[in-house]
């Protein structure tokens, strides 16, 4: 799966410091955590079950910033599946 251009509008604002968000777009949930700028870094996007667990996919943000804060490289990789799992 790949991020579309509506989901990443929604991934570039700036939300609550070091906090977990959810929300949806579409037919998708989506739950993110920001760092300490606000920055969204980890995504599960998928379906959320009755755990309240979303299963679908996580994606994790690289960000690489320069000394004087500009940024340098800005994007997302997918990590594989979300979700319960038999342990």
């Amino acid at each position: 799966m790949k991020l579309g251009k509506q989901i990443l509008n929604i991934l570039s604002k700036t939300y609550t410091p070091s906090t977990m968000v959810e929300t949806s777009f579409g037919r998708y949930d989506l739950a993110f955590r920001t760092d300490e700028a606000g920055r969204p870094v980890l995504l599960f996007i998928g379906i959320k079950n009755k755990n309240a667990r979303i299963t679908g996919e996580r994606f994790s943000r690289k960000i690489v910033i320069d000394k004087e804060g500009k940024v340098i490289k800005d994007h997302w990789d997918n990590k594989g599946k979300s979700g319960d799992r038999n342990l």
